[in-house]
């Protein structure tokens, strides 16, 4: 191992052990610093942090022009920035060539989401479908309701337990990015559709490997994952609404401008979803005001009078 396989390996243990970052974030950090520490192999570079130059870190940049697209040179370039700032603050290096990259500019497309009608279509979707047992039905009801009505995320659905859910109260913990804990409420439709859900999901306790306190079980009583809610949500999406592209994200999307539309503030959002910064949630706001202005367009007497 040479020095710079051992810095990264520094890096990756920080990310898991004191940041307690999600082992899918880890593997991303390291597949681009493993391509670096290949590109910097090849090119005959130091394999060493402490040697490496500004000049190195844009060739290797420079190499992966016209294969990448802005988006994923920017996750590269911030890689790059937190690996090197680390390795500055543990006193491995005395300066940071990171530090002089700049990122390319990258258009962020607006969230897509669905109107209120055609949430609650979606929403509504598994109690007509004739094809699904009723188990999975009202599992199902009870999926789509958290990720629209909570707003969660679906990695942090997939890993709900029994003991996070406060029917009473109507809240959940939500074990968020970075380990952050946060409460999430849900109404009285979220909190009948946990209740028929609570009544059945026995019936699917059959696997001995799965955890007791599950909350969302599959259909042979196994653990639920990402990829079968992110299944689920498309099924419903075209039965409801007609949108077999529908992701669990657009829904985290609709509950959070329908809740921006009907007079909540930024901040409480951002509670809510669990957003480290509120510019994130702020991307909202540009949704609400270019519904406002079709509205506008469309139905005030002013919006097509001639000036």
């Amino acid at each position: 191992m040479d020095e710079l396989d051992a810095q990264i390996a520094l890096f990756l243990g920080f990310l898991r052990d004191e940041r307690r970052s999600t082992e899918t974030s880890v593997k991303t950090y390291e597949r681009t610093l493993r391509e670096f520490h290949g590109f910097a192999r090849s090119k005959g570079l130091p394999l060493d942090a402490r040697k490496l130059t500004l000049v190195a870190l844009r060739g290797y940049l420079a190499s992966l022009f016209g294969d990448n697209q802005s988006a994923t040179l920017s996750r590269k370039i911030a890689t790059l920035r937190s690996f090197f700032r680390f390795l500055l603050r543990r006193g491995v290096l005395s300066s940071n060539p990171a530090a002089g990259l700049r990122s390319p500019k990258v258009a962020r497309p607006l969230p897509r989401f669905l109107t209120i009608d055609e949430a609650f279509r979606v929403v509504a979707a598994p109690g007509e479908d004739a094809h699904r047992d009723e188990a999975l039905r009202l599992r199902d009801t009870l999926m789509l309701e958290l990720l629209y009505a909570a707003g969660i995320r679906v990695s942090e659905l997939a890993g709900l337990r029994l003991g996070a859910v406060d029917r009473e109260g109507r809240q959940i913990r939500v074990m968020g990015k970075g380990q952050k804990e946060r409460l999430a409420p849900f109404g009285g439709p979220c909190a009948e559709a946990l209740d028929a859900w609570l009544a059945v999901r026995s019936s699917l306790v059959t696997a001995k490997t799965v955890p007791a306190d599950a909350l969302l079980l599959g259909a042979r009583g196994t653990h639920l994952t990402v990829r079968q809610i992110q299944n689920v949500v498309r099924r419903y999406g075209a039965l409801g609404a007609g949108r077999g592209d529908l992701h669990p994200h657009a829904l985290r999307h609709t509950c959070a401008t329908h809740l921006l539309d009907a007079g909540a503030d930024l901040r409480t959002i951002q509670e809510l979803l669990g957003h480290a910064s509120l510019t994130t949630t702020q991307r909202y706001t540009h949704v609400s005001v270019d519904r406002l202005m079709a509205v506008y367009d469309k139905a005030h007497p002013l919006a097509h009078e001639p000036r």
